[in-house]
């Protein structure tokens, strides 16, 4: 195999293929070297296998309001291939997208295999990219304070130019291990440790464990420190073995894990959040009152899933289980709303990098220019993806940073050939 490239890119994945694509597509030669033994393997699982591919908001500005600690830095990569050359550039390749809710687009054919297949054509069209699977990337080849190269399991490889898309430390088992940060570290960048950030939430609560599969679709969720709300939002959650998760949840991650560097934090969710405490009261006064004769847990049952219902009443006295309506006191029924308005028990953390959609960490942004993508330190090596220290939620904007930033470098890179 040859030896010697215009440009390598280290990384197949999202934004390595993007950038391999259209480094060729301009006419580079180049050299994608992955570890595993097929391209894709993280993209191909993602979004259940459905592959959330962006979110279709078009606007740049408002999409780039998901990205509020690094908004500043993506304006001038965004001006170059943003949401709407997204839909051109995979239309283009023959997988038109659909647009779900919450603005979330997704292949029409609804499969995320799809996605790496086109992508695979995408970098075959040129005929000037060749592909190396089962190369594990070791080191940077440095010569008179100068990349000229890479080292890898296969030997040395060089190049002008130097691209990493080795991602961050989300699900290692699809092969994201670190390598390409702790090389980046040793050259001298500088590297915040990766965490997990978008991932599900873990509680000690007997009770939530024991709610796991069952899911609540319209609810209020606060996050409380020092008695007092931090933030709340609202939508789908879902109890797991170890804690809550949902994309509501997930998305609340990065937030929970600030808050408890500062000390203790409860969740609160509340059933009913159209009504506050009082109104909620008077509608189960109303309730109970055209309800007397039944039992409390079935008319409960009618309003609630039963496995959250009779958690909550173990919470109470054991024995209103079997109560009827027109038993229930005036103190048993406020006890009742009030653990349906603030139904509260404690986070100890997010779930570890293997659970974690994204994780943060990586590259410091202030060491990358963003008109490029290059390295502030080598002006012959480019930064993509989740490479960088890059905070968002999910929904569709980890993959469109991955399209963005490997368009961009793929783009800047090939100057000079």
């Amino acid at each position: 195999m040859k030896k010697s490239f215009d440009i390598i890119v280290v990384g197949g994945g999202s934004a390595g293929m993007m950038a391999a694509g259209r480094a060729g597509e301009l006419g580079a030669r180049a050299l994608l070297v992955e570890k595993n033994d097929r391209l894709g393997k993280k993209l191909s699982m993602t979004g259940g296998r459905r592959c959330n591919i962006t979110n279709a908001e078009t606007d740049n500005r408002v999409f780039l309001e998901n990205f509020p600690e690094s908004k500043q830095f993506l304006f001038s990569p965004f001006s170059q291939f943003n949401v709407k050359d997204t839909f051109e550039f995979f239309e283009k390749l023959g997988l038109p997208l659909v647009i779900e809710d919450r603005k979330r687009a997704f292949p029409k054919s609804q499969s995320a295999q799809d996605v790496c297949n086109a992508l695979i054509n995408y970098i075959n069209q040129s005929k000037n990219v060749d592909v190396q699977l089962n190369t594990a990337f070791k080191s940077f080849k440095i010569k008179a304070g100068k990349i000229i190269g890479i080292n890898t399991s296969a030997g040395t490889f060089f190049a002008d130019k130097v691209i990493i898309a080795t991602g961050g430390l989300a699900a290692p088992e699809t092969g994201s291990t670190g390598e390409g940060l702790n090389a980046l570290n040793e050259i001298g960048h500088k590297i915040k440790e990766p965490d997990a950030n978008l991932a599900p939430l873990r509680t000690k609560s007997k009770w939530v464990h024991k709610l796991s599969g069952t899911s609540l679709d319209d609810i209020g969720l606060r996050f409380i420190q020092k008695n007092k709300t931090q933030f709340k939002v609202r939508g789908r959650i879902l109890f797991t073995h170890f804690g809550i998760s949902g994309p509501m949840v997930i998305n609340s991650a990065h937030k929970v894990k600030g808050l408890l560097k500062k000390g203790e934090v409860e969740a609160s969710i509340d059933l009913f959040p159209d009504h506050d405490l009082g109104s909620l009261d008077k509608f189960f006064i109303k309730l109970f009152d055209d309800q007397k004769n039944k039992k409390l847990k079935s008319l409960l049952n009618t309003l609630l899933q039963k496995s959250l219902v009779e958690a909550m009443l173990n919470m109470l006295e054991s024995d209103m289980i079997d109560l009827q309506v027109h038993s229930i006191t005036k103190q048993q029924r406020k006890s009742l709303v009030q653990i349906m308005n603030d139904l509260r028990f404690p986070i100890q953390g997010t779930m570890g990098l293997e659970w974690s959609i994204v994780a943060d960490g990586g590259v410091d942004p202030k060491e990358i220019n963003f008109k490029t993508m290059a390295s502030r330190l080598y002006p012959n090596l480019y930064l993509i993806g989740d490479t960088i220290d890059i905070n968002r939620p999910s929904g569709g904007f980890s993959l469109q940073l991955c399209w963005t930033t490997g368009f961009v470098a793929g783009t800047h890179s090939t100057k000079g050939f």
